[in-house]
């Protein structure tokens, strides 16, 4: 017969192993406990910003692999953010998964609405990538670069450093995206805050810079010879236009400065398997092959891509969060306000 307090010391163990059940789970038997729970739970929740071609891919492969179905509400970063926010505060927990910006997870992080997730994969992820506090991950990295239209611009006139683009030859020829004062705080970290500002309110002074809304439009614009050099667009966009045939190439000056984009499982989700396990799945390598197909830069060290040859920057987007007034107001004073 089985005494009082062993069946109470039972009782709280199985109650803990249920507790660390799914996110902090770490049997032997994880996969197969997540799959069991995420094909009775049937759905998975995620609020993306990334856009449809790419995730649609994701999405498939994971449908196919577990019988679990995705649907994604898209929307830019910024939205994606304030929906979350917005409906926790709210009351009300019906996203699974966040797949943003990892300023915007950090964000999340703060108002305390992501978990903690102990995922095998992790041990395979490069260390930029991955928080402390282990509440997001890092799934891939969006690199900045500079893009030109091959037909507009020679190879051997691309400029070698930033101040080659005070040359008269840029005159009305420059482009870059409303908002990536990250990207100017990697690049202070690089050559200098004064240094690198005086070299921006030169160029901009000498030759002009056309501001323009969203990195897949800019990188259109360059495509179509609009915009003929611009200095802030993602690499893997215009890889991807390059691959279709278009008119267009990348290059990058000093070290490329790279943001983390990533994957938070959210702690009231209400398929809480699903998500771990869609977690899980998209740091696997085989989602980050995919990834990498689509020119994206994975953060699976397994993985390798052109990309890994490149020095990259890669900035700490908790650094950037605290000090976002400080660079957003910078990045308006050098460029949106001095058109």
């Amino acid at each position: 017969m089985t005494s009082f307090p062993k069946l109470i010391a039972a009782a709280l163990a199985a109650g803990a192993a249920l507790a660390q059940q799914p996110a902090t789970y770490e049997g032997a038997d994880r996969e197969a406990r997540l799959v069991a729970g995420a094909k009775k739970e049937g759905q998975l929740l995620m609020y993306t910003s990334g856009q449809a071609d790419d995730f649609n891919l994701l999405a498939k492969a994971f449908e196919q692999k577990y019988g679990v179905k995705v649907t994604m509400w898209r929307a830019g970063s910024e939205n994606v953010l304030q929906r979350a926010v917005t409906e926790a505060r709210g009351g009300r927990y019906t996203v699974d998964v966040v797949e943003t910006n990892g300023p915007e997870l950090e964000m999340l992080q703060r108002e305390g609405l992501e978990q903690a997730v102990k995922s095998p994969h992790l041990a395979d992820i490069i260390p930029e990538a991955k928080q402390p506090h282990g509440e997001w991950v890092g799934t891939r990295l969006n690199v900045y670069a500079l893009a030109y239209n091959t037909k507009a611009v020679k190879k051997d006139e691309l400029p070698k450093r930033y101040e080659d683009l005070a040359d008269p030859r840029w005159k009305g020829r420059l482009g870059i995206e409303q908002d990536d004062s990250e990207w100017l705080a990697g690049l202070a970290t690089q050559f200098g805050e004064a240094h690198i500002v005086q070299v921006f309110r030169n160029v901009v002074q000498k030759n002009g810079i056309s501001v323009r809304k969203g990195h897949t439009l800019l990188t259109q614009l360059v495509a179509s010879g609009e915009v003929p050099l611009a200095l802030t667009i993602y690499n893997y966009k215009a890889e991807q236009l390059k691959n279709k045939g278009a008119p267009i190439d990348w290059f990058v000056i000093g070290k490329a400065v790279a943001r983390p984009n990533g994957v938070a499982v959210m702690k009231r989700a209400p398929h809480p398997n699903a998500a771990v396990l869609w977690y899980d799945f998209e740091l696997s390598e085989e989602a980050q092959r995919l990834l990498a197909k689509r020119d994206f830069v994975p953060t699976n060290r397994k993985v390798d891509t052109p990309l890994n040859k490149i020095p990259l920057l890669v900035v700490d987007p908790k650094v950037i969060l605290d000090q976002q007034a400080k660079w957003t107001k910078l990045y308006e004073e050098l460029f949106t306000k001095a058109r």
